[in-house]
């Protein structure tokens, strides 16, 4: 029987324990409903952002390529880890299996990365469209489109495939508490017992070569738009430049900042709340403001709604 538990304590057979936000939570209730609303919302607005882009012609441009491949990402992104949590909060359950813990860790890595690159793609897109117009038709055809959303959901997908078999054959001890809503590396490593510092040196390194990459591309693209919408003599030019650009600034800083805190700052920096706190941020809340900052902002999905609404009523 001894031996059973020690095998159970050792190794991927147990299950683990997702402490979640609702133990410390005053108001578990309300904080559910409150999650479900936001979650309710993101699937819809980047579900509505995806049929508008899908059928109107005029959004049939690199840029709204890119952001429905964004919003696929959100909309696949926060449905890995919220139905999990709600659900076990609805019945009671906050035990995941090592299988389901893999999984869950894969596909949020997968698609983190994922959004990591096509950031950076977009802002070439941006560069291109801005700096170098006159060749934007022939340097962002669709196949190259293609090309970089592959590349992009392919990179990703590496990460994912790197990062998840190691972390989840490390032997854990103890009463597996994942001080977390869902499987996160950082969390699920301080549950192993063996000596993960090697490990954590690499997965730093492998985070800083992802983000430094994009982060230069992201950079240098923006600098030279700058440079460019400064020599501009249109005053409209110069107003819609700026419309496109803040927009992906502001998602780039949103999801960048979030990373940069999750995977590259000392572990002195974290604490089990702050670290929960920055993971609601990303997975939960940018999904839901992505929708919002492309759509809102831009009158040409504004217009692809309205005449869309506009059929529906005269129908």
């Amino acid at each position: 029987m001894a031996n059973t538990t020690w095998m159970a304590n050792h190794t991927g057979w147990s299950d683990f324990i997702l402490m979640g936000l609702f133990r410390r939570s005053k108001h578990p209730a309300l904080l559910c409903v409150v999650i479900f609303v936001v979650f309710l919302m993101a699937l819809s607005g980047n579900a509505v952002l995806i049929l508008l882009i899908h059928s109107d012609s005029h959004l049939h441009t690199p840029m709204y390529f890119f952001i429905s491949q964004l919003s696929l990402m959100d909309m696949v992104y926060i449905s890995v880890t919220v139905p999990k949590m709600l659900l076990d909060q609805v019945m009671g359950v906050n035990k995941i299996s090592a299988p389901e813990c893999g999984m869950q860790m894969f596909l949020y890595l997968t698609l983190a990365g994922s959004e990591v690159f096509l950031l950076a793609a977009m802002a070439y897109d941006r560069y291109v469209a801005i700096c170098r117009p006159l060749r934007y038709p022939v340097l962002m055809t669709h196949r190259v489109c293609l090309f970089l959303a592959s590349g992009c959901w392919f990179l990703g997908s590496v990460d994912g495939f790197m990062l998840t078999p190691i972390t989840m054959t490390f032997p854990f001890c103890g009463p597996r508490e994942i001080h977390h809503f869902f499987c996160e590396v950082p969390a699920v490593l301080k549950l192993s017992c063996s000596d993960t510092s090697l490990y954590e040196t690499l997965m730093y390194l492998c985070c800083v070569l992802m983000l430094l990459i994009p982060v230069m591309i992201i950079s240098s693209s923006y600098l030279l738009i700058l440079l460019t919408i400064h020599r501009m003599n249109s005053a409209e030019g110069r107003r819609k430049a700026f419309a496109t650009c803040s927009s992906h600034l502001t998602v780039v800083v949103l999801f960048y900042g979030a990373a940069i805190y999750t995977y590259m700052l000392p572990s002195s920096y974290h604490t089990p709340e702050k670290d929960m706190m920055v993971s609601v941020f990303y997975t939960i809340l940018t999904p839901v403001l992505n929708p919002l900052i492309y759509g809102l902002r831009n009158k040409d999905v504004m217009g692809a709604l309205k005449k869309m609404l506009t059929v529906r009523n005269v129908l």
